[in-house]
């Protein structure tokens, strides 16, 4: 079973380290349409949420290939500034629930949660932290294009490839933001699950507010590397194995 993971990243308070729970969804084609209808109405609960401080955001992304042979279709993901928070479930939520549907009964509820678990497969749930990533002031509109990529790295390379990510190919990136040629740039590493069955361990995230910035490729009058940038970025490239690529697409956003 494929087992994959996908980022994203986004704004936050700068002083605060993000945490992520990817949640990956499969939807049956003839599903579609309910599936909407269930994130609809837990994206009410979610703006509850994040009033109330229980988590610092929620998102929707449509995955591509998303054919039904393709894994996942959808992706959600809940953003925290505390592992704890993330890991123990910390907050209110029927807080939540209640305030934002205050006129609906126990059983329309219990209907509304009966017809999410059939909408779709809740496949994989991933617990992530960001490591790195450039600095912007990218806002990450409805319509950002996120390109995914699920690195599997040994557990002997952690550090020699954290390195190449952070010195050789973050700086590339934040010249491309700061040129106007992508609007962001996260390094992801997994908290949960680990191990040596784990499809992933780290996850990179470029980010594009559309698919125009997208496809005009990097930015112009960049400095050419060097060979020794070159030699590095090969080393860099080979402590990694990339296992899968996904372009994302942002259909909701709770902030």
């Amino acid at each position: 079973m494929l087992i994959a993971i996908i980022l994203l990243g986004n704004t936050v308070v700068a002083q605060d380290k993000l945490y992520l729970i990817f949640e990956f969804m499969k939807v049956d084609n003839e599903q579609e349409a309910a599936y909407m209808e269930t994130e609809s109405f837990w994206e009410k609960i979610h703006e509850q949420r994040t009033k109330n401080g229980d988590i610092l955001g929620w998102d929707l992304w449509s995955l591509q290939p998303g054919g039904e042979d393709q894994g996942f279709q959808y992706l959600t993901v809940t953003l925290y500034n505390d592992p704890v928070k993330m890991l123990s479930g910390t907050g209110d939520f029927e807080a939540a629930l209640k305030t934002a549907y205050p006129k609906m009964t126990k059983e329309e509820l219990n209907k509304k949660f009966m017809s999410t678990s059939k909408s779709r497969d809740l496949a994989v749930r991933v617990f992530l932290e960001q490591i790195a990533a450039t600095k912007d002031n990218f806002e990450m509109p409805l319509g950002t294009i996120a390109g995914i990529n699920l690195m599997k790295v040994s557990d002997e390379n952690y550090d020699k490839y954290e390195k190449f990510e952070t010195e050789i190919f973050q700086p590339m990136a934040q010249k491309e933001v700061d040129a106007g040629a992508r609007g962001n740039w996260g390094l992801m590493r997994y908290i949960l699950p680990v191990g040596s069955d784990v499809y992933a361990s780290h996850i990179t995230a470029d980010m594009y507010k559309d698919y125009n910035q997208l496809f005009k490729g990097g930015a112009t009058n960049l400095p050419a590397l060097s060979n020794e940038q070159i030699q590095k970025f090969k080393e860099g490239v080979a402590t990694r194995d990339l296992k899968y690529k996904y372009m994302a697409t942002l259909i909701k956003k709770v902030r």
